[in-house]
């Protein structure tokens, strides 16, 4: 790393740290009905109108049984919503490329991607969508996916700071008020900064120009801008067009690239400090963050590192490796601002990409990988990033119990067997759906068949594919022809396991917390905040990932590491 990569990074970390704080005591705001934001004298009245339309009183609170009902019942309307229009796309209007309506098995796949707020693209966005789909089908669940998981992070902690309590919160009213008050403006102001710097935002039909041989070239057109905002804000990651934040359109400047960046871990950040507010525990809250720090740059550290070294075969042909491994990299932000774009990404279960993860070298493209086989804890998605390092904080509690012989506590909170079992599940659920759905395609034609690489890398390929759909992250290696019945019924069903899988057990677990009565911290309780307990929950994570994961990350990007030592290619 050259020194200007350093100052980068450090920049990246102040500005992170600095939001943190101003962000938590906005969705404190946005998430207590009563809350008052300066929005109020402009929003309110059509968060009012939206609330009698919907015919629900934002003050009834429900309970974790009646929230996860109606967080289901909210998908399942927006999946076959989404699909409806996907399939009658040439129907509908704003389609001035003439785009026919998609596949069955390609609906489906998209239609679940960004209901579970993970946008894996099959398809490249420009050649396969109208600009009708691309914003009423699917900008929209940028938005209210991500708010979704917003609101069950919120209904989580409440559990947690609540004492013998039934109810967690009004889904309706985390939805409307995160949507309003949160997402929108914020999204609003954000594109037209990108608009800026040289995003397009029109409804132009495609440009048609001569290239210098006499070729034609077809240039994309649309409302780029708004999407590209809320797919970063809200960790969503669809790209408008396939190249996706390497495309100069989606990406249009140094600047563009660093805020993008800034935004994806903006929210997630600013929730460990909505965190420790709510359950009266600033220290919980920076602890918790710390962690996510630590394995963060950790992981950009590990992946620029071995992209800054290139690859060996190309030294033992004389080529130049002076930049580090430039192959699949945009010219415009080198390997450090590839790497870190990599990791940031990947950490926060956003899945936009502004360099091609397939031509990383083996190590640098474990650090991807592995992130989100970590479970997206690290930030992670807005909301579920919180939620799921929170499973392991339970864990974390449970063994430092363990450790001094008492009845493991979190916050004043007896963890019994019920709450292990819970988290365990969550856990189980991710591993299973990952390794179980890359075990099949190993096995089966159709997932042989759509490999580009083979040996250890074509296998990466797979389980970095199945990873990105479980784990909700949408980003590729790129090198995985996808876009077949097989593997777009299979991703669509691993993306449904690890979104709603997972959240059911997770809002058991919230309801069972919040009916817990709070005790008076004893001689044998284990304090949750400080660098003691970080460290703890950094050494759970990684030992849960590794345990789970390693033995397939053996078999395909460490083995390719010391293969292409010896001059193996594949």
């Amino acid at each position: 790393m050259q020194i200007n990569d350093w100052l980068q990074f450090a920049l990246y970390l102040g500005l992170l740290t600095l939001i943190t704080k101003p962000m938590g005591l906005y969705l404190m705001q946005v998430l207590d009905t009563n809350g008052r934001t300066w929005l109020d004298p402009v929003v309110k009245p059509v968060e009012k109108l939206t609330y009698k339309l919907l015919g629900t009183d934002p003050q009834s609170e429900q309970g974790w049984k009646q929230y996860t009902f109606a967080m289901l019942a909210f998908s399942l309307v927006g999946v076959v919503f989404t699909y409806a229009i996907l399939r009658l796309q040439d129907l509908l209007p704003w389609n001035p490329q003439s785009l026919p309506g998609l596949s069955h098995h390609l609906a489906f796949n998209t239609a679940v991607s960004f209901t579970t707020n993970t946008n894996w693209q099959s398809y490249g966005g420009e050649s396969t969508m109208s600009y009708f789909s691309q914003m009423v089908g699917l900008t929209f669940h940028n938005f209210v996916s991500a708010a979704v998981g917003i609101g069950i992070a919120a209904a989580l902690v409440r559990g947690i700071a609540r004492s013998s309590a039934k109810t967690l919160g009004n889904f309706w009213a985390d939805l409307v008020r995160v949507t309003y008050y949160l997402l929108l403006p914020i999204c609003i102001v954000f594109a037209i900064f990108l608009v800026s710097q040289g995003m397009i935002q029109n409804f132009d039909p495609y440009t048609k120009a001569k290239t210098l041989e006499g070729a034609e070239q077809v240039i994309a057109q649309g409302p780029m801008a708004s999407q590209v905002a809320i797919k970063m804000l809200g960790t969503n990651g669809g790209g408008f067009v396939n190249a996706n934040a390497a495309h100069p359109f989606e990406n249009p400047t140094p600047l563009s690239n660093f805020i993008q960046m800034l935004s994806i871990f903006s929210i997630g950040s600013g929730l460990t400090y909505y965190l420790g507010r709510m359950v009266k525990n600033q220290g919980h809250g920076w602890a918790v963050w710390a962690a996510m720090m630590v394995l963060f740059v950790g992981g950009v550290l590990v992946c620029a590192h071995f992209e800054a070294a290139g690859n060996p075969i190309h030294q033992q042909l004389g080529i130049a490796v002076a930049d580090g491994n430039m192959e699949g990299k945009e010219v415009r932000f080198g390997v450090f601002n590839s790497s870190l774009f990599a990791t940031i990404t990947t950490a926060a279960s956003c899945g936009a990409v502004n360099s091609m993860h397939d031509s990383f070298t083996p190590i640098g493209g474990l650090v991807p990988l592995f992130m989100i086989e970590l479970g997206e804890v690290v930030i992670g998605g807005v909301g579920a990033g919180l939620y799921g390092m929170l499973v392991f904080v339970i864990l974390a509690v449970f063994i430092a119990g363990l450790m001094v012989g008492r009845t493991p506590e979190y916050l004043g909170k007896k963890i019994q067997a019920k709450e292990v079992k819970l988290a365990m599940l969550t856990l189980l659920v991710l591993t299973a759906s990952i390794l179980g759905f890359t075990a099949w395609a190993c096995v089966s034609d159709w997932g042989v068949a759509g490999l580009n690489n083979n040996g250890p890398h074509g296998f990466s390929e797979m389980l970095y594919a199945y990873s990105s759909a479980t784990g909700n992250n949408g980003s590729a290696f790129a090198g995985l022809t996808a876009n077949t019945p097989w593997y777009n019924t299979t991703l669509g069903l691993a993306m449904l396991i690890g979104r709603f899988l997972m959240i059911v057990p997770i809002m058991a677990l919230a309801g069972s917390l919040a009916g817990k009565q709070t005790v008076p911290p004893s001689a044998g309780t284990f304090p949750v905040n400080g660098a003691t307990f970080t460290v703890l929950l950094i050494g759970i994570v990684l030992l849960v990932g590794a345990l789970n994961f390693l033995p397939a990350l053996a078999l395909g990007p460490i083995v390719e590491h010391f293969l292409m030592g010896k001059g193996g290619l594949f």
